[in-house]
């Protein structure tokens, strides 16, 4: 199988166990910690461009889990992600990542924060290294093993 066929493959398998869990999905802390990984995975290369940060924020407004949220609200969210991270990455990207581990409490929101991100990540069809990292790091942050996102 081709890595594109593969990298769908996984992000329509995360989009779908999403799904599953989807009313499970509603508090503040997902919010938060799912709109810190969209941010992450956006910044990965240590840059955003505004066509990559258009592109996640219509992923955001579209991906039916984050539906249970008002739109505006989780670009407000994402925006101020981006916003720390563009002003200084290093510094940044601990904030953000504090931000992730709002949902550390509950394995199954903190499970879904990590399935968001490879979402995102496999969105344009190429989760590529520095995306897979971040979210490797974001699954330390919350306790969870990278190997069972297979990362």
């Amino acid at each position: 199988m081709a890595l594109w066929d593969r990298v769908k493959e996984s992000a329509s398998t995360m989009q779908t166990q999403l799904m599953a869990k989807k009313n499970d999905l509603q508090s503040g802390a997902f919010r938060d910690s799912s709109m810190a990984m969209c941010a992450l995975v956006a910044a990965a290369d240590g840059s955003i461009d505004p066509a990559e940060r258009q592109r996640v924020a219509q992923l955001i407004a579209t991906n039916e889990v984050l539906q249970n949220f008002p739109a505006a609200e989780l670009q407000r969210r994402f925006d101020a992600n981006i916003d720390r991270l563009i002003a200084d990455f290093a510094m940044g990207k601990v904030s953000v990542l504090q931000e992730v581990t709002k949902a550390k409490k509950k394995p199954a929101e903190a499970r879904a924060v990590i399935q968001i991100g490879i979402v995102i990540g496999g969105a344009d069809g190429d989760f590529d290294r520095t995306e897979q990292a971040v979210v490797r790091e974001a699954c330390f942050a919350l306790d969870l093993p990278p190997h069972e996102f297979d990362l």
